[in-house]
């Protein structure tokens, strides 16, 4: 009876719904996003591509793992490491001004189980190592891309999003720590953030008991909120951003909203304590020396802060490039693609390029990479709307050529890496 039992939920879980045609094509899309990664580390990385921030990171998570003292907060023990602390870390009584010591455990993950053995003194592993991790954090943050994309716009918008996601040398290189700063972390917990605190907003018109019924909702904003705030501590406007969405999309079940988040909250400060090693103390002054916003008004009359910022939307690929203009002068012109499916990535993403200005230093180049995939989906949202038309044909034959064509530059521009 037992065994019956648990042959009907595994037959019940692997329903064609869940495992059809589309988690298919989508499974290979990330498969081929992870070739293009590991090609890039193959040809890419060298004991050379080892920096002293980075050195830094890894050592600090891993002494925290191996149970010395919390990483990003002062302490005896960096004298005796390989790499000192980078300038934001010393010159703030080191304190890391931007990261949560959950920032360095992710860095260290990878080396947390192997017993005996260092960055410092074992370079060679640098590479697939320190790079593991956030590699994962990529294919996660792609995997989580298409399930909204399929779910706002159907398996058109689905493949769109997770195509250009696919095939983005912005999203390759800071999967794989090529030349860029470890934001994957950060990015995978803004995207959940958001769209989860939409999601759970929508269950409370269902006829239940919302919030025992929301556990696991709860916990997903929880975590999500832990990872985005964790990673990079500017990311704290998530939370009066995820609240202004639950309240609105629920307008008459406030307080429950009300109550969901705050339980959500509970739940990324509890994760938070716990990368602290559960010390209030430290988590104080941790806090007290935090740099949650570095705006800087003059930042908007530079034209060298906009200029980083086009580069950004660049570095994302040249089919988003193209088509953003495109899906942008579409959402203005017709009023049928301007609900709220489509509008909140928009904003989300308008606001976090708007922060990327506003921050010249290194919180903005953090920002701007979490717009792309709010881009992403507001671009497939509209291609998805263009799709329904009269011009159906018009539309596939144009979407498919510019996505075959980025597909097949980004796959050229990998061929032509050197080896470190």
């Amino acid at each position: 009876m037992v065994k019956h039992s648990r042959n009907h939920r595994m037959a019940k879980f692997f329903t064609r719904e869940r495992f059809g045609r589309p988690q298919v094509l989508a499974a290979t899309l990330l498969l081929i996003f992870t070739g293009q990664c590991v090609w890039l580390l193959l040809r890419g990385t060298s004991p050379l591509d080892v920096d002293s921030s980075g050195l830094f990171r890894v050592q600090e998570g891993l002494r925290q793992w191996r149970g010395g003292t919390i990483a990003g907060t002062p302490s005896p023990e960096r004298l005796e490491v390989a790499s000192p602390p980078p300038p934001e870390v010393e010159e703030n009584q080191g304190f890391d001004p931007d990261h949560s010591p959950l920032w360095y455990l992710l860095a260290a993950a990878a080396w947390a189980r192997r017993q005996g053995l260092s960055p410092g003194d074992s370079i060679k592993y640098w590479g697939w190592l320190a790079r593991l991790p956030y590699l994962i954090l990529g294919i996660l943050l792609g995997a989580s891309l298409w399930y909204v994309a399929r779910r706002l716009y159907g398996n058109a918008g689905g493949y769109v999003a997770l195509t250009l996601y696919c095939f983005s040398p912005l999203m390759i290189r800071s999967s794989t720590l090529w030349l860029t700063q470890p934001e994957t972390g950060a990015a995978w917990g803004t995207f959940g953030a958001i769209f989860t605190s939409i999601a759970v907003a929508h269950t409370l018109y269902a006829p239940r008991e919302v919030v025992l019924w929301n556990w696991r909702r709860i916990l997903l904003l929880g975590l999500s909120l832990a990872l985005a705030i964790g990673c990079q501590f500017s990311l704290v406007i998530l939370v009066p951003l995820t609240l202004a969405f639950m309240l609105y999309v629920a307008p008459n079940r406030r307080i429950a909203a009300l109550v969901i988040w705050g339980a959500a909250l509970a739940v990324a400060f509890v994760l938070l304590l716990a990368s602290y090693a559960f010390d209030f103390r430290i988590l104080g002054q941790s806090i007290r020396h935090a740099r949650f916003f570095g705006v800087s008004w003059a930042a908007f009359a530079m034209p060298a802060a906009y200029q980083r910022i086009w580069v950004q939307v660049v570095q994302a690929g040249p089919a988003l490039l193209i088509a953003l203009p495109v899906t942008l002068a579409t959402y203005v012109a017709w009023r049928r693609t301007r609900y709220f499916g489509n509008t909140a990535p928009l904003l989300v993403a308008a606001i976090f390029l708007v922060f990327a200005v506003a921050t010249p230093h290194y919180p903005g180049a953090g920002f701007a990479l979490l717009a792309v995939p709010f881009l992403l989906v507001f671009v497939s949202g509209i291609i998805a709307d263009l799709m329904e038309t009269h011009q159906h044909a018009l539309v596939m034959a144009c979407v498919w050529g510019l996505l075959a064509a980025n597909a097949l530059l980004n796959l050229t521009q990998l061929a032509r890496v050197g080896r470190g």
